[in-house]
């Protein structure tokens, strides 16, 4: 493919994303195909000879597309959904033309200094102090698993990288019981172990972790001659969106010398408005590491996961590593490779850079309301229709709910609707039991899309019977 032929299948496939986007009303929100469905459709072998892209575009359209679940689909009210705003979009296609790996600030001193800006236009957006900093990172996993480490290496005086964990004695974080599962992830990568991944049951109507608990258990541990290393917190957890009493917690932190981390991968977006801060932000200034995702509420093309540091020195003492052929010489600079475990970056801030300048902190506030509010609206039209019991209260935009009947009736509810196709639903667990989740955050929704949900699972409940 030549210069121009990329000009004439760029602009192809730009109009038939506007023209997707615009339809996606149209489709089913999950993909309705089954297992081996589209792999049964691509050749066992690769071609020898090129193949005409008109060809290909035709197979990914008949192929592909119906094998995809729309993400960006303004009825998707499953898991938190990886938006992809406009603004955002041109900013990727952007960053892909121009295909730069933005490991240091010398292969491209630009995505290096927009970076550093944006992080301090989301600071100053979520009302953070002026001594945070911070780094984009591809996912919360990856934050997480940062700060975990950074955990690890500050219990052990930054020796374990270099001398393993064997003769250190066993680390233990705490956490609640309402914990991404990337929580126990990071505990395995890191070495930590899942059985000193500490769950502290939760209390309270924001199903808040129980401090006085925490507390008993590290002192528990202390006594039988465990390392204490750090807390994980979470504003709004996926499951029912748990959200800890954070001031509390950095008290209990400062009390045994502890690192801090926030997963505030969803709801940290709404903390654009300062409405929320009194319930979910009042004592974030006291944690060391915090991460929420652009990518989620705020729009940005997915992936995009800020970690904001209150000082890098001990993250980066935890993963930088600088060999001769990754020096910068003669230039005071921020090489933002030292302060991710990947090396390779790409330049994620441009497409915040977009977005913000396209919508406005007033546009984005705008959304996340409207989101907040529909999911209450539709939340009382649930609790007043029979045979369905609200069991979680609705955190920001996600609240859950059960039909009358057993764990399976839920699950075979869940699974209707989703097969349906107008909406798409996801299960969890709360307290032993299945509920539903439903939550509101996809970019282009309207309360009309919202709405249309309570009678889907009315009209599914009845074929159910």
């Amino acid at each position: 493919m030549d210069w121009d032929e990329f000009a004439d299948w760029g602009q192809h496939i730009s109009k038939w994303g506007a023209e997707y986007h615009k339809s996606l009303r149209e489709l089913p929100v999950r993909a309705q195909t089954g297992p081996g469905e589209v792999a049964s459709q691509l050749p066992e072998s690769p071609p020898e000879i090129p193949e005409d892209m008109k060809v290909i575009l035709n197979d990914f359209e008949t192929i592909i597309m119906p094998g995809m679940t729309h993400w960006q689909h303004p009825r998707f009210f499953a898991y938190f959904p990886a938006n992809a705003a406009p603004p955002s979009m041109l900013a990727e296609m952007l960053v892909t033309t121009v295909a730069a790996q933005c490991m240091l600030w010398q292969t491209s001193p630009a995505a290096t200094e927009v970076e550093i800006v944006m992080i301090d236009w989301l600071r100053q957006a979520l009302t953070l102090p002026k001594k945070f900093s911070g780094v984009i990172q591809d996912s919360a996993s990856s934050a997480t698993l940062s700060a975990v480490l950074t955990m690890r290496e500050r219990a052990t005086g930054y020796t374990g990288n270099k001398d393993g964990l064997s003769s250190k004695g066993a680390l233990r974080i705490y956490c609640s019981d309402q914990v991404h599962s990337s929580i126990d992830r990071a505990c395995w990568v890191a070495g930590i172990g899942q059985d000193n991944l500490v769950k502290i049951p939760t209390v309270g109507a924001n199903h808040a972790v129980d401090v006085s608990a925490m507390k008993q258990a590290i002192e528990d541990d202390l006594k039988k001659g465990y390392v204490p290393a750090g807390i994980i917190a979470i504003t709004g957890g996926t499951g029912v969106g748990a959200s800890d009493n954070l001031a509390p917690l950095v008290k209990l932190a400062k009390e045994y010398d502890l690192y801090t981390h926030l997963d505030a991968a969803w709801a940290g977006a709404a903390m654009i408005c300062p409405e929320f801060h009194k319930t979910f932000w009042h004592g974030v200034d006291g944690f060391d590491s915090i991460v929420f995702n652009p990518h989620k509420w705020l729009g940005a093309q997915f992936d995009c996961s800020v970690q904001f540091l209150k000082d890098p020195a001990a993250q980066l003492n935890t993963l930088k590593i600088e060999p001769e052929y990754l020096k910068t010489s003669g230039a005071d600079v921020t090489n933002f490779s030292e302060w991710t475990i990947p090396l390779g970056r790409r330049f994620r801030a441009l497409k915040i850079w977009f977005l913000i300048r396209s919508y406005g902190l007033d546009g984005l506030r705008l959304r996340i309301r409207n989101h907040v509010k529909w999911a209450h609206e539709l939340c009382e039209k649930l609790r007043n229709t029979n045979e369905i019991e609200v069991v979680t209260e609705p955190i920001l935009s996600l609240f859950s709910f059960r039909c009358a009947g057993d764990d399976e009736r839920q699950q075979r509810l869940v699974d209707a609707i989703n097969d349906d196709g107008r909406i798409y639903l996801t299960q969890g667990m709360f307290e032993r039991q299945k509920i539903i989740r439903f939550q509101v955050g996809q970019f282009e929704t309207t309360r009309e899309d919202v709405m249309m949900a309570h009678t889907v699972i009315r009209e599914i409940m009845e074929t159910l019977k």
